[in-house]
């Protein structure tokens, strides 16, 4: 990565979009939207509202497959020189590991980040990343059945993230994502129901920012391989906030629905930083949060 700055898997699309605006080359990395092994139609509308210091959605995870993404979607995105990293989505451990599978020695594909904890599937949760046991079972496939890099998504909608986080760690994952959204609903006082067709949905934005540095703080004290941290990044003192944290990298994503242009910004917010602030490498940041109370 040539900066810590990714897109979160499902902000971004396949970066077609955007790359109308601005070259998508300056990212560190593009995360693009599940792909499964099938397409997915997706959840009922309405699917997106805004909330306080945020949004609550629930997409559903709708994708066009894994056949349509390698013959019609990749061929577009290699002409852009940064890391592509593939959001995978299955209802099955035996779905992830086939696209585990597909995907490796594919050009073009830099790693695979496991959305092993959506919360907007199947009645509120995957149950992948619900507990160490499971967490670490699909870790261990998944690793047995690519040589990409893996970085499982963690979900905060659980116990102990920390122990999840040290159990993936143990088998084998290369890196941890983290985190997902947190399940939320708003009621439309008018009809009286939910205003989201799938009733809840995944609460994101500034509003979980503080939940997000938190749990990355944890987890970066537990595990040794690097994080990937999102959570409510809309600036450069933002995502330098996660690297203190212990965050090796972060993912920008409720800040594109409100400015296109965050993710540039926001590399040039940390440059402008780390100059003001006299830092020549940002690795010298990282988890400074932990050792200066310790």
């Amino acid at each position: 990565m040539k900066n810590p700055v990714a897109t979160a898997s499902g902000t971004f699309g396949y970066g077609f979009d955007i790359a109308k605006l601005w070259d998508i080359s300056q990212l560190g990395a593009l995360v693009v939207k599940s792909i499964a092994l099938k397409p997915w139609k997706g959840a009922p509308t309405p699917r997106i509202v805004e909330t306080p210091s945020g949004m609550l959605n629930a997409i559903g995870l709708q994708n066009p497959g894994i056949d349509a993404f390698i013959d019609d979607y990749l061929p577009k995105l290699r002409n852009y020189s940064m890391p592509i990293i593939v959001n995978i989505v299955e209802n099955t451990i035996d779905g992830f590991c086939e696209l585990a599978r597909r995907f490796d020695g594919i050009e073009g594909i830099a790693g695979l980040e496991v959305n092993a904890s959506c919360p907007n599937y199947q009645g509120g949760n995957l149950p992948f990343c619900s507990t160490s046991e499971i967490a670490s079972d699909l870790t261990k496939k998944i690793k047995a059945a690519t040589r990409l890099p893996v970085l499982i998504k963690l979900s905060p909608n659980v116990t102990d993230i920390v122990t999840i986080a040290k159990a993936v760690e143990d088998a084998g994952a290369d890196g941890i994502a983290m985190i997902n959204t947190l399940i939320g609903m708003k009621i439309d006082l008018k009809t009286r129901k939910p205003f989201i067709g799938f009733k809840t949905g995944g609460l994101s934005g500034p509003a979980i920012k503080p939940v997000a540095v938190r749990m990355v703080y944890q987890v970066a004290q537990a595990v040794k391989i690097p994080i990937l941290g999102m959570g409510g990044i809309m600036s450069g003192e933002d995502a330098i906030e996660f690297i203190m944290a212990g965050a090796t990298a972060v993912s920008i994503g409720t800040a594109n629905f409100a400015d296109p242009w965050a993710c540039p910004r926001i590399i040039k917010e940390i440059e402008e930083w780390m100059q003001k602030n006299k830092i020549d490498d940002i690795n010298k940041l990282r988890s400074q949060a932990y050792q200066s109370t310790t």
